[in-house]
């Protein structure tokens, strides 16, 4: 009797329910439900643009200082480490390696950098966005090792002399090689080179037990080479390498000078001119780099706020002033009088 009685209570329910909710389908699609509606008066629009104009510029200012309070050293290299005589020949000068490619570079410090001072490379007219470049890679390969043999997005360079190629791919065929040491007086400044790539990068993208085989062993050698008895999750240069870059002109961050720099200190480099970036117009650039509370120096977040917050103030006094020379009313009742009268 108790299953009958649910049974019939559960009848009895169900068309109500089932009114209830093809009365809320009706209204939905009808567009009748509960909304909030603002009428945007001119008053209401003008003060909200002028709001925002008063709340960005200052937060653009900010901004702006703090990426300024961050200082650089910039110096482009690849032109000037090319001898007198290799000038009009780079690319000749670049891939003779019975050629030295050592260098010498002096960097004049302007004002105090606090430790510790990031230093990247970078490179300009590199379109490491490229979908073949960014696509010739094998993620599971760097994570598994030999043990992933489904490769062959990597070609062309899947595998050498008959053997696979870890790791593989364009990406890692083309890493950067060039090499700088640094001195202050004749004293070498520490240089870390720990902790430069992503933890997230290190601990779950790269494998611990997967070791470089047969790399850059074949007949046309690519960029730097790595250590076959060092696992890839240690090996952070290339780690930080294996992140494609979006844009054509980025940095890469090669490790961290654990000294403060005095005003007038001069940096002495000594850097191995080994990548060819001079195939394709490329550029290569050293930078010593501080930060501050809102990372390195990028003055595009802060120009960004202050171009928002001044368009607006100007919008907001143009609709102000278009309100005053032609007001508008809320609302003209003369033709619902009229028709009522008639």
């Amino acid at each position: 009797m108790m299953e009958v009685e649910g049974s019939n209570t559960w009848m009895n329910r169900s068309p109500q329910s089932s009114f209830v909710r093809s009365k809320a389908l009706y209204q939905f699609k009808q567009q009748k439900l509960p909304a909030c509606k603002p009428v945007l008066t001119p008053t209401s629009v003008i003060t909200v643009f002028m709001l925002m104009g008063f709340v960005f510029i200052p937060i653009g200012f900010v901004t702006l200082r703090a990426s300024r309070d961050a200082i650089e050293i910039v110096d482009r290299y690849d032109v000037e480490c090319i001898p007198e005589e290799y000038r009009t020949n780079k690319l000749s000068y670049i891939t003779d390696s019975s050629i030295l490619k050592n260098c010498t570079r002096y960097l004049k410090v302007q004002k105090f950098m606090k430790a510790p001072i990031f230093i990247y490379y970078q490179l300009d007219n590199y379109y490491q966005n490229h979908r073949r470049y960014v696509k010739s890679r094998s993620d599971q390969q760097l994570l598994h090792g030999q043990e992933y043999t489904h490769t062959s997005a990597c070609e062309p360079e899947e595998s050498s002399n008959g053997l696979p190629i870890v790791p593989c791919g364009l990406i890692a065929w083309s890493m950067f090689n060039d090499t700088f040491t640094f001195a202050r007086e004749s004293a070498k400044l520490k240089v870390s080179r720990s902790n430069i790539a992503w933890k997230s990068d290190r601990e779950h993208k790269f494998g611990k037990d997967v070791y470089p085989f047969n790399f850059q062993n074949g007949s046309l050698i690519g960029g730097a080479k790595l250590d076959p008895k060092v696992p890839l999750s240690d090996q952070e240069d290339f780690i930080v390498w294996m992140r494609a870059a979006a844009l054509l002109s980025f940095r890469k961050l090669y490790g961290r000078i654990e000294e403060d720099l005095e005003p007038g200190n001069v940096v002495v480099v000594n850097l191995m001119n080994n990548y060819n970036t001079y195939s394709f117009s490329g550029q290569k650039k050293l930078i010593l780099s501080t930060s501050s509370w809102l990372g390195g120096r990028n003055d595009f977040l802060g120009l960004t706020y202050l171009v928002v917050g001044a368009s607006s103030i100007v919008i907001s006094i143009i609709f102000m002033l278009l309100h005053l020379k032609n007001p508008r009313p809320y609302g003209d009742n003369s033709w619902n009088k009229k028709s009522l009268s008639s």
